[in-house]
């Protein structure tokens, strides 16, 4: 594999596993009430989060994990559980209510980017963006750059930055996707995500559960479509 086969096959693993463009109907009802200044700001700093943090990981890799005691498995069980909370809020009435809430009782733009950013880092950034799947993608790319030297790191954090990049283009066509859907749509959609947002939290706790015990959970349910 020469370099350029080791970024753009990084790439398309973190971009197919991110899903920006799947994920922009939520953010699309996490932003309910934004204005189209306040709502590129917060896909910016959910963009450099995404890159920054990813890149924490491609150069500190399983290191920081182990410094918490935390393996991937407990990594995936907790990721599963919170984002079968989310999927839970998508399912109510109140979803798109209470983002739109906020917009209406913020005092001014910062104040209100400030509040859904805080809001939006845990879960939506992570583990909804940044899931178990993409840090350890992050994670073995990074050990298959280091044959590669100073250029191979480069080319992976390249990758990384593209990937943000594509997230952040993504995040600013939202309004064209709110728009097209109307208030209705979204509420449909917002609603199938959180029924599809559930399902993925229960197979990030199966494979979480299946990766930590022995025979617990039958391979095919931990992994149903694995080759």
């Amino acid at each position: 594999m020469i370099h350029w086969d080791f970024a753009v096959n990084f790439f398309v693993a973190l971009f197919a596993l991110l899903d920006p463009v799947g994920n922009v109907p939520v953010f699309v009802a996490s932003t309910a009430g934004a204005s189209g200044r306040e709502r590129a700001q917060i896909a910016l700093v959910i963009s450099l989060f995404v890159m920054g943090f990813l890149t924490l990981f491609y150069f500190s890799g399983l290191s920081l994990l182990a410094f918490f005691g935390i393996s991937l498995p407990a990594f995936r069980i907790a990721g599963g559980v919170i984002l079968f909370v989310l999927g839970l809020k998508m399912l109510g009435d109140d979803f798109t209510a209470g983002f739109a809430d906020v917009a209406a009782s913020a005092e001014d733009s910062r104040a209100y980017v400030r509040r859904r950013v805080e809001q939006m880092i845990v879960p939506f950034a992570m583990p909804l963006l940044i899931g178990p799947g993409a840090i350890s993608t992050v994670i073995i790319y990074a050990s298959q750059a280091k044959e590669y030297g100073l250029p191979g790191a480069a080319l992976g954090v390249g990758a990384i930055a593209a990937v943000s990049a594509a997230t952040l283009l993504s995040f600013l066509a939202s309004p064209l996707v709110g728009r097209l859907l109307g208030k209705i749509g979204l509420s449909i959609i917002v609603r199938v995500l959180g029924l599809i947002l559930c399902a993925m939290a229960v197979q990030f706790l199966l494979a979480g559960i299946a990766a930590s015990t022995h025979g617990l959970i039958r391979p095919e349910a931990a992994a149903p479509y694995a080759k």
